[in-house]
């Protein structure tokens, strides 16, 4: 059986046409998931959909929080010894993140340290977004941006830059990759003084750039110090 949002299900329809799907959609994770939980109690072998990958910003970690909860273990309650024994068992398998594949679509943006941050203020409040971000740009980390711009938080992106343009060069470079590996995708090279002229949403990824970033060839480039080592 097939468990998914909708959107994520059109993208693999040849694969799982066969398969009994039940879809949702937006703002529907905890029922999609106690769902499959459900369905996977009853004996049923159950997969959950996601973007990306599931242990990045998406389900893997909401199905593990609903079995604990229906287990009844108490909250920061560490007990490692349950997780092989949980009904149902639970495999995560591990895709390609959004920050992977826009990174090599960009270049090598994240080839040192980086952060990577949501600014859906959605299941974190704003307040706490703020501090990462400031934290982030202040220890010099490449910044990867998730949803950064909806019709919902229109200003979120222009508030983030704005943080980290205390830290950073306006001329810093910064990526933005849209629809990653889908049919409408799009690849912008620019920096932080001109990226909220640039077309950003929630299908679009934002890397910005460390003090060491450089753009070459309308890639961005993050070197990692060999040069500071070694001829090159």
């Amino acid at each position: 059986m097939i468990v998914g949002y909708k959107t994520y299900l059109d993208l693999i329809e040849d694969l799982i046409k066969d398969k009994q799907i039940m879809s949702s959609g937006m703002r529907q994770e905890v029922d999609r998931c106690a769902k499959a939980v459900e369905l996977a109690r009853q004996g049923n072998i159950v997969a959950v959909i996601c973007s990306g990958d599931p242990g990045i910003y998406a389900m893997a970690g909401l199905v593990y929080e609903i079995l604990r909860g229906q287990a009844g273990v108490p909250d920061n309650h560490l007990n490692p010894g349950n997780l092989g024994t949980l009904a149902p068992s639970v495999e995560v398998v591990p895709g390609i993140p959004a920050l992977s594949s826009c990174a090599a679509l960009l270049g090598a943006p994240l080839m040192h340290d980086f952060a990577s941050i949501s600014l859906s203020d959605l299941l974190t409040p704003w307040e706490l977004i703020e501090k990462r971000l400031d934290a982030a740009a202040s220890a010099d980390f490449v910044i990867v941006i998730y949803n950064p711009k909806s019709k919902g938080r229109p200003d979120n992106i222009n508030r983030a830059r704005d943080i980290v343009l205390k830290h950073r060069s306006a001329q810093t470079p910064v990526g933005i990759v849209k629809a990653a590996s889908r049919e409408h995708e799009t690849v912008t090279v620019t920096d932080i003084g001109n990226m909220l002229d640039q077309e950003i949403d929630m299908q679009s990824t934002v890397i910005i750039g460390n003090s060491q970033t450089f753009a070459w060839e309308g890639r961005m480039v993050t070197p990692r110090g060999y040069g500071k080592k070694y001829k090159i």
